[in-house]
């Protein structure tokens, strides 16, 4: 697994774009993008939802009551964890941002390469849907250090750190193994680091508080969902085309880390003052969330006690005018067997 991978070619006048040619890594297409005829058609699907969930911040109402709560009716504990979830989630979509193309570059299926360049679009409309939470919520003062907080906080510099450097190692170093575990990463990114963050705006949402960042971070997790899906199938897609390839062993070690990076995180930004959020419900739900997330790729529970969601009212609040959450959450499986698809794209 020290094979240097190789990079997509611009342009290869000598590639074989054909259906039953391509594979998810390692082909020789042309570089055009022919997407009358797909390989993969749970990329397909994907990009039609994600098409479909168009959505810019500018158009979140609301706003400027979440600034006059955030004052006058949330707690200091609230409001701590309210900046320093904040700062998380803008590093993960900031270095997803810069990330998936480098990836991407690698993904040898035109479908694949199109829903991953959506993703990538995705992750910048979510930079900016900080940027305008923090410019309407809270004062000038305190963005930079919200923007800035991994500087003196030490778990947070922790938990930026070790995604980063995994990206970084392939960046630097593109070989089998590192890319695989590059894409474990960015599904433990997508699948399991904002979770903890988007329950603690869910819990206000249910207290009647911060309406408005929580209808945001609503669009935002329903298409954090869809990509979720994405790297699930590329990991499907990978173990079987590139069986050699597919490590189990790691993605089970690597999610361990990854929840027990969560629990950590979750426990030192919530605490145990905030209603409906203690030390225990944290726990409880990284565990039953990595359970889940594992499932989607065919793998059986890590934590075999962890069979319930504590945060009852999560269902509850996902986004009124659309299945796509519950939808992505529950029939993933659907769209992880590959198959040869010619005809149109069906736009």
């Amino acid at each position: 697994m020290t094979e240097e991978m190789r990079r997509n070619l611009m342009f290869n006048p000598g590639g074989n774009d054909d259906v039953a040619a391509r594979t998810i890594i390692k082909g020789a297409t042309t570089g055009l993008f022919n997407l009358n005829a797909v390989k993969y058609p749970w990329a397909k699907s994907l990009y039609q939802v994600m098409i479909g969930n168009f959505w810019v911040p500018e158009k979140i109402s609301g706003l400027k009551d979440d600034a006059r709560m955030f004052y006058a009716d949330l707690s200091a504990e609230e409001q701590k964890a309210y900046k320093g979830i904040l700062s998380f989630l803008i590093f993960l979509d900031s270095i997803q941002t810069v990330n998936l193309p480098h990836f991407s570059d690698y993904i040898t299926s035109p479908e694949v390469n199109l829903i991953l360049s959506i993703q990538a679009y995705q992750e910048a409309i979510h930079s900016q849907s900080y940027a305008t939470i923090l410019e309407s919520v809270v004062e000038s003062k305190d963005r930079d250090e919200i923007y800035y907080f991994w500087r003196t906080d030490k778990i947070l510099l922790e938990r930026n750190k070790y995604i980063g450097q995994i990206y970084e190692d392939f960046i630097q170093e593109p070989t089998d193994e590192k890319f695989f575990r590059g894409i474990v990463a960015n599904f433990l990114l997508e699948s399991v680091y904002f979770y903890n963050g988007f329950a603690f705006f869910d819990t206000l949402v249910d207290r009647m508080k911060m309406l408005a960042t929580g209808r945001m971070i609503a669009y935002i997790r329903r298409d954090e969902l869809t990509h979720i899906t994405i790297f699930a199938n590329l990991i499907r897609e990978i173990r079987r085309e590139f069986p050699a390839l597919y490590d189990e062993k790691l993605i089970l070690e690597m999610m361990q880390t990854a929840v027990e990076q969560e629990i950590e995180w979750g426990k030192h930004i919530l605490g145990n003052r905030i209603p409906g959020i203690n030390s225990k419900t944290t726990e409880d739900y990284t565990r039953w969330l990595a359970n889940n997330r594992l499932a989607m790729i065919g793998i059986g529970p890590l934590y075999k006690d962890a069979v319930t969601n504590p945060y009852k009212h999560l269902d509850r609040l996902q986004d009124p005018n659309s299945d796509k959450g519950n939808f992505f959450e529950t029939t993933v499986v659907n769209y992880t067997q590959s198959s040869s698809m010619n005809g149109s794209w069906d736009f």
